[in-house]
């Protein structure tokens, strides 16, 4: 494994993680309406993520941004939820462990918070996510929870922390 670096995130990483969010979503044809693509917070989730009860996580590999992760007290969750945001990883961050690690970290900022739970949403392009989250230990849901605003994620799931 690379030197990894898990961060909090900085003002001066907007421009790089709105890319690779971007890119990501591009190369898995998901770039479409109604997700984070066209997200106007995308590009400054500095500020998005100085909410209360939020954290964005930065993953450097040698000291290049290659993803990032979050948690964000989605509006309209129930009490005690927060929901899992904006996973994206360069290829070669990918099937390495480090997307686990992020989830880790972030279920370590739920616990923080004292969240019970966390809920997520996806879309059938980003298979791999979808096994990884599994693997999490996160269930299918039947709909989506909270008002996200992201009508293009047509999958939701949810964990509760232990």
């Amino acid at each position: 494994m690379q030197t990894a670096v898990l961060r909090l995130i900085q003002k001066a990483d907007n421009p790089e993680i709105a890319r690779i969010i971007r890119a990501v979503l591009a190369e898995f044809k998901a770039n479409k309406p109604g997700t984070v693509y066209y997200d106007p917070t995308t590009d400054d989730l500095h500020t998005l993520f100085s909410a209360p009860h939020s954290e964005y996580w930065i993953l450097e590999l040698e000291g290049v941004i290659v993803g990032g992760l979050g948690i964000y007290p989605t509006s309209g969750l129930p009490a005690g939820c927060c929901e899992l945001v904006k996973l994206y990883l360069l290829p070669e961050a990918r099937g390495k462990g480090y997307g686990k690690m992020l989830i880790e970290k972030c279920f370590e900022s739920a616990a923080k918070f004292r969240f019970r739970q966390v809920y997520l949403e996806t879309m059938p392009e980003l298979k791999n996510a979808m096994r990884l989250y599994e693997r999490c230990g996160f269930t299918y849901l039947n709909g989506p929870l909270g008002d996200s605003g992201h009508f293009g994620c047509d999958l939701w799931m949810l964990k509760t922390l232990v």
